[in-house]
């Protein structure tokens, strides 16, 4: 006897049910989604001192629905997305800083009460260890996306002229199931 309809009431929901047919309207797809990383050449590439500049990340590892082209991540979808950054830089000297910046269609976003309350960044100073290794800064945020909004990774070293840039780079993203 095929069920076309069955209330909770008619259901045990602790049992399991093993479905024999297809199941539709359940679950979701996290997508549009898309992960990227540098490649050696762009690791380390020199970026202007104490200056945020648009960090180029050219190997996809995935990019589900062809949403990221040229370091940059166009949803094409409305909806809620956690975005992912890191990267990392050597050559730092005692009191510099570098930072990690998520940029929202060409500006830097702002947290959703304002710049009083921050940016969407990561800020590392190494204080007086800057020649001690590597500093490597990571960056998670849930953002909201119309379905024409855009969103790159943006770097700076404030490293007093040291040469070389950031390495070690990932910038990807995922549409959450809401």
């Amino acid at each position: 006897m095929a069920i076309t309809k069955i209330q909770s009431e008619s259901m045990n929901l602790a049992d399991t049910y093993a479905f024999t047919g297809t199941v539709t309207g359940a679950g979701g797809a996290n997508t549009p989604a898309f992960f990227a990383q540098s490649t050696n050449t762009e690791d380390g590439t020199d970026i202007s001192d104490n200056t945020l500049t648009k960090l180029t990340l050219s190997t996809e590892v995935f990019d589900s629905d062809n949403t990221y082209s040229s370091s940059k991540f166009t949803p094409g979808v409305a909806g809620k997305y956690m975005i992912t950054a890191k990267a990392s830089a050597i050559n730092m000297v005692d009191n510099s800083y570098v930072r990690l910046a998520i940029y929202k269609n060409g500006s830097i976003m702002e947290s959703a009460f304002g710049a009083a309350y921050g940016v969407y960044t990561s800020y590392f100073n190494p204080g007086t260890n800057g020649g001690a290794g590597a500093q490597t800064m990571t960056l998670n945020v849930i953002v909201d996306s119309d379905a024409d909004d855009y969103f790159e990774l943006y770097g700076a070293k404030n490293d007093g002229g040291n040469t070389g840039g950031l390495f070690d780079k990932y910038f990807g993203a995922y549409k959450i199931i809401t």
